[in-house]
This record gives structure tokens, C-alpha cells and sequence, in this order.
């Protein structure tokens, strides 16, 4: 876990909290630190490939995390589990279509994947309106945000590419310049 006073993470709240309250509307803090962290864990790479298999094999194709979350006819052993890999689903989803909606093609290219036919929108979507349903004692104080991250998914990808647009511009600083000038 990154530490809330992290510069990563102090960055990543205040520009998904613009974003969010901007482009779409949302100013839940809970939702806006929940995206902001997941930002910060996803710049390591482990974290981002965090669910494995039963053989320890990391899993990033979509289909089979989504194999791996079933607890009546796929491996997941538990309710638990199945709760553990669809969070994770949603996360991984979010932030792909949010932030680098152009390598969801990259993946299906790719003959020996699952995902090929999977909506990554839906799935996420989905996943998360799941996770929000583990609505009882450990899990529910974070359950309604869950319910809220599902029911404004295709809002949030487009705050996240918000973002994106944001960090790529903090790259260039001579091309803002020039833009802030012709203005």
C-alpha cells in the first residue's frame, strides 16, 4: 500500500477528484481516493498482475480472471475468493479502459487469449456490482462504493482518460506553453 502522504498519491487525488467533479459529476471522496489508489498501486506492475492461478502461473488475460472467479463451476474455492479476483477484475478494467483504452485491442490480437469476445466494459461493470453485493460484515462499510463504481463505470473511464490526457500534457510542457499562447 502506498501511504496517503505519498506525492504519487497526493497527485493522483487531486487530479481524479478535478476530473471526477469536473467531466462527471462525482465528488464522493471515497470514490476519488479509492481511483487515486488504485492508480498508485497499479504503477507496480506485480500489483497489476496481482491474481494467480492455482499453478501460481499470474493471470492478465481477462477471461480467465474471470474463470478464476467462479465458485460453482471454476476453481475459485470460495465465496471469498470470488470476491477477492472480481475486485481486482474491476480494478484491472478500469483502469485499461481509463487509461490505455488503445492496448485492450493490443490484447485481443493475441490468438492464445481467452478475452477475445469479452466486453471489458461489461465485465468490469459486472465485477464490481458483484463485489458491492458482499454486503455484510467485514466488507460493509466499502460496499456501497463498489455498487457506485459499477453503476458509473463508463463515467469513470472517461474521467480516467481525463486523467490520462492530463499526464500525457504534464509530459510536453513546450506544447501547453505554445497552446496557452495561441489562446
Amino acid at each position: 500500500m502506498i501511504p496517503e502522504t505519498h506525492p504519487l498519491q497526493e497527485m493522483f487525488v487531486e487530479m481524479v477528484g478535478r476530473h471526477y467533479a469536473h467531466e462527471i459529476g462525482i465528488r464522493d471522496p471515497q470514490i476519488v481516493g479509492y481511483v487515486a489508489g488504485l492508480l498508485a498501486e497499479f504503477c507496480d506492475a506485480e500489483q497489476l498482475f496481482q491474481v494467480h492461478n492455482v499453478d501460481g502461473r499470474h493471470l492478465s488475460d481477462l477471461g480467465e480472471m474471470l474463470l478464476e472467479s467462479d465458485p460453482v463451476y471454476g476453481p475459485a474455492p470460495s465465496f471469498d475468493r470470488e470476491r477477492q479476483v472480481r475486485k481486482h477484475i474491476g480494478d484491472y478494467t478500469l483502469f485499461f479502459t481509463g487509461m490505455f483504452p488503445e492496448s485492450i485491442n493490443h490484447f485481443r490480437l493475441r490468438r492464445d487469449r481467452m478475452e477475445n469476445l469479452i466486453d471489458w466494459v461489461k465485465a468490469g461493470k459486472e465485477s464490481y456490482y458483484i463485489v458491492s453485493k458482499f454486503e455484510y460484515f467485514e466488507y460493509a462499510k466499502v460496499a456501497p462504493m463498489f455498487a457506485t463504481l459499477s453503476k458509473n463505470f463508463e463515467g469513470c473511464v472517461f474521467g480516467l482518460n481525463r486523467v490520462k490526457d492530463e499526464l500525457q500534457e504534464m509530459q510536453h510542457p513546450i506544447t501547453r506553453r505554445s497552446n496557452e499562447l495561441l489562446m
